[in-house]
């Protein structure tokens, strides 16, 4: 399988991948962060080319141990990603949905995540709203997040401090739906929500002018987009809502855990499952978060 070629980026030095972000400052968005925009893309290129030689044939299912299917696809993706940023950055972290996390000896700042089929079960049933998901970390801090759906061809890149785009075009949410009654409302299934989940999920369902299921990662996407307004799911782990959070503020919108924290991960705490609120503007997520937690409109 080919995949793009790393010639200018493959002898990168630590000193080098360390002037991206200054300890003090931050993200630097006008030094090394553009490279690492660069690398993203490369990675989201070579997911694509195995994902389309597998998307709609026939190939083997393998059921994981919570029962969640896992392909070949998903398994040759990933490996493909690890390649790249084993090569471009080899003193970089990295944590996949299937290789789990590599952490280079004496530790490291920053950590991609990968999760190269967001969205399995869409896959391989043939719905294209599944994505691959690439996030990049500085100190447990998402500054680089990319939604990649390669049967439509849209891309969304979000960078820490700049404007999201799609396919290289400035885009924001639909900012000026305030109100739950208003608002269009997305969830993967309402199978991820049990008990007081559930309980949580259906106040916000119960409030919104039209409730709509079944587009993963994708939904985000959309709700970058200004198409869709709030977006409720519980049980995701690392590698399912870490691109996502550079992506929907670079848009202009809010995402939080269900207690209204920043997304972050921390490598000591594993694939510690979350729950997920994000919308198109702060008005609505407080809106949304109060009836998550049971307060009344």
């Amino acid at each position: 399988m080919e995949v793009p070629k790393l010639a200018h980026l493959a002898t990168r030095t630590k000193h080098s991948a360390a002037l991206a972000l200054d300890d003090d400052k931050g993200y630097d968005s006008s030094s090394g962060m553009d490279e690492f925009v660069e690398v993203g893309h490369m990675l989201a290129d070579a997911a694509r080319i195995v994902v389309m030689k597998y998307f709609r044939s026939n190939f083997q299912i393998i059921d994981k141990e919570d029962l969640s299917p896992v392909t070949i696809a998903d398994r040759e993706t990933e490996a493909a990603m690890w390649s790249i940023i084993s090569r471009c950055f080899p003193d970089h972290a990295i944590f996949g949905e299937e290789g789990g996390l590599a952490m280079p000896e004496g530790g490291s700042d920053y950590v991609w995540v990968l999760d190269p089929i967001d969205g399995t079960k869409s896959f391989i049933t043939g719905k294209p709203v599944f994505g691959t998901l690439i996030s990049l970390l500085y100190k447990d801090t998402p500054v680089l997040g990319i939604i990649d759906q390669p049967v439509l061809g849209e891309r969304w890149v979000g960078v820490q401090g700049q404007a999201t785009t799609l396919n290289g075009r400035r885009i924001k949410t639909r900012s000026s739906t305030s109100l739950l009654k208003d608002a269009y409302l997305y969830t993967t299934s309402p199978h991820m929500f049990a008990g007081e989940t559930e309980d949580a999920f259906v106040r916000v369902r119960n409030e919104v002018k039209i409730p709509l299921y079944g587009c993963d990662c994708y939904a985000y996407g959309l709700l970058s987009s200004g198409h869709v307004d709030v977006i409720v799911e519980h049980g995701l782990k690392p590698y399912d809502y870490l691109a996502l959070v550079p992506v929907v503020e670079g848009a202009g919108g809010t995402i939080t855990n269900w207690n209204g924290e920043s997304l972050k991960w921390f490598p000591h705490i594993g694939e510690h499952s979350i729950g997920v609120l994000a919308a198109g503007s702060r008005s609505l997520h407080k809106a949304a978060l109060s009836r998550l937690i049971g307060e009344q409109c």
